[in-house]
């Protein structure tokens, strides 16, 4: 039985972080070494980022807080909240992407009701409260409030995928459930300035973004793009335990992305893609560039090289990935879905068009789909 993604939505707060401006301000915090004010200028020059989006709005070179918490003006200073000041603007402005980006989603099935709804599985890493997104994405919607409620915490940039494939199994299940799956990262709220180039990354490549998706079983009645769900796959790599990870300071969570890791997503990726594949015998004889579409998460420009690189693909397969990348950032759970949503929007080339999509967080664990974008109107 097919299962659809009917409707993907995103969001993102207001605040625009523009890359070379960020550049400028955390090369010149104080303290830093001379090593360390280049390790900034080149962690940022070279992550392919013209622009993110924060939800912290005294980040912005034109705001002008009375007491800043994050960031000081006059000082030209990146200042270090603690992590509950941090927590408190995650549980309010986080709920507001959940509930933006829901709305949308379901604004797009428009033979949608809310009381359709049966299952909400949300996803963040970079925050905690309770009762949860879940919970107020629940009131704030009017949804049925017995409906089946999930959250999948703290698990990283690869979230979206178990949260899919959980919306996908609940509706294998039951064919009637409609699931809504939202993903909302405030990853800019755990930005700091150091010397460990570490944190010199995650305050280089990171931002703020949802995504939302409305998953059934039922069958599309218009013509808008769909995608089905076709089949998922986990795999851990013999080696990277600690070269990704996402600890809880007490000056807001800490990031650890070695430099190693894009060598070992480029030595590990083709025994990751082989039970996915295996699924599709006729799809694992052919080079993995005969696959139409790859909705890579954009984790960094230079995961993207390697994966590129590795698997042969076309630079045009990149694409939604780099641009992606370009244009937000690494969002952590919600950036893949970035990525897919790209590929939606784009104008259909025939009825069915397979995508291979693949997303790496700490563990290090990656998380594979095959997809197919149906375009019922073609």
């Amino acid at each position: 039985m097919p299962v659809y993604v009917r409707s993907l939505e995103t969001a993102v707060p207001p605040t625009i972080l523009v890359q070379s401006q960020a550049r400028d301000v955390f090369a010149a915090q104080p303290g830093l070494t001379r090593l360390g004010s280049r390790l900034v200028s080149t962690c940022f020059d070279s992550a392919a980022i013209d622009t993110r989006y924060t939800a912290v709005e005294e980040l912005s070179l034109d705001a002008h807080p009375e007491n800043p918490k994050f960031f000081d003006p006059g000082l030209n200073q990146v200042l270090s909240p603690s992590t509950k000041v941090r927590n408190e603007i995650f549980a309010t402005e986080a709920t507001k992407l959940f509930i933006e980006s829901a709305k949308a989603a379901i604004a797009g099935v428009p033979d949608l009701d809310l009381d359709d709804i049966t299952h909400v599985v949300t996803v963040s890493c970079t925050g905690f409260f309770n009762p949860g997104p879940d919970y107020k994405v629940v009131r704030a919607l009017g949804l049925n409030p017995a409906v089946q409620r999930y959250h999948l915490g703290f698990m990283g940039c690869y979230a979206a995928f178990p949260a899919l494939r959980a919306a996908r199994q609940f509706c294998t299940a039951d064919p009637s459930a409609v699931v809504l799956v939202i993903c909302a990262e405030l990853c800019s709220l755990h930005v700091r300035t150091s010397n460990d180039p570490d944190t010199i990354m995650g305050s280089a490549i990171f931002g703020d973004g949802a995504a939302a998706a409305i998953v059934t079983a039922r069958e599309p009645q218009g013509p808008e793009p769909v995608l089905r769900l076709d089949h998922f796959e986990t795999v851990l790599t013999p080696v990277g335990e600690e070269a990704m990870a996402w600890n809880i300071g007490d000056e807001g969570f800490e990031m650890v992305l070695g430099s190693y890791v894009p060598h070992i997503i480029e030595e590990h990726i083709t025994g990751a893609l082989e039970p996915l594949l295996a699924k599709e015998p006729e799809l694992a004889a052919r080079p993995y560039k005969d696959i139409t579409h790859w909705a890579i998460h954009p984790g960094g420009r230079s995961i993207l090289d390697k994966v590129e690189s590795r698997l042969e693909l076309t630079r045009e397969q990149l694409v939604p990935a780099r641009e992606t990348l370009r244009e937000y950032g690494n969002m952590s759970s919600a950036t893949v879905l970035f990525v897919l949503k790209y590929l939606l929007d784009r104008p259909a080339q025939a009825r069915e068009e397979r995508i291979c999509s693949m997303a790496f967080g700490p563990g290090l664990t990656v998380e594979t789909a095959l997809l197919t974008l149906v375009s019922p109107a073609l």
